[in-house]
């Protein structure tokens, strides 16, 4: 018997389930826009990270009516975001392991996703995995994202304007009790 071949990027899912087929591989992180959005504008140029994934078919059998068809998901990479600390890129990983449960509509799906535990998905007719690779890593990416320990202090902004002339008068000017003290000075000597 042949076994069936699966596309990621249009993914049979009741067939991939059937099968208790497995899918896995690694995609560069450049082909996530949304992910690739969230990151820092200024990070290092060297290689580019890559996102390595695993996906894995599973059909359960019940007692009355179709079997329940799961999706098995595992993904991670490393991604450069801007520490809103010292606001300087850093290497954040993202690691993704989850259970989908497939329904039949957008409706049973809605209905049941708030009870169960695991995600319930609606079934299509070509399941892009790569988008839910994608969401899942958006998920997990930190709201606000710090380095540990920053490797520089933040720079103190340097202000282009001219000073502030009454600023500068106050600064001129002898302290309003500067006479004060000297009398109270002359007095204490006698």
């Amino acid at each position: 018997m042949k076994q069936r071949v699966f596309d990621p990027f249009r993914l049979d899912v009741p067939a991939f389930a059937a099968d208790a087929a497995e899918l896995d591989g690694q995609w560069p992180l450049t082909a996530f826009p949304r992910l690739a959005e969230a990151g820092a504008t200024d990070a290092p140029d060297g290689p580019h990270e890559a996102v390595q994934w695993h996906a894995r078919g599973e059909s359960r059998g019940r007692r009355a009516g179709e079997p329940q068809l799961w999706l098995h998901l595992q993904a991670d990479t490393h991604a450069w975001l801007q520490c809103q600390r010292c606001l300087q890129p850093m290497r954040q990983a993202l690691a993704v392991e989850r259970v989908f449960r497939f329904v039949r509509t957008e409706a049973e799906a809605e209905a049941e996703d708030p009870d169960s535990e695991e995600d319930v998905l609606a079934l299509s007719r070509a399941f892009d995995l790569r988008a839910l690779v994608e969401d899942e890593l958006i998920l997990e990416l930190p709201l606000v994202p710090r380095h540990e320990v920053c490797p520089d202090p933040l720079p103190l902004p340097q202000s282009d304007t001219a000073p502030d002339p009454l600023q500068a008068q106050a600064e001129a000017a002898p302290h309003p009790f500067a006479k004060l003290a000297v009398l109270k000075r002359g007095k204490s000597s006698h």
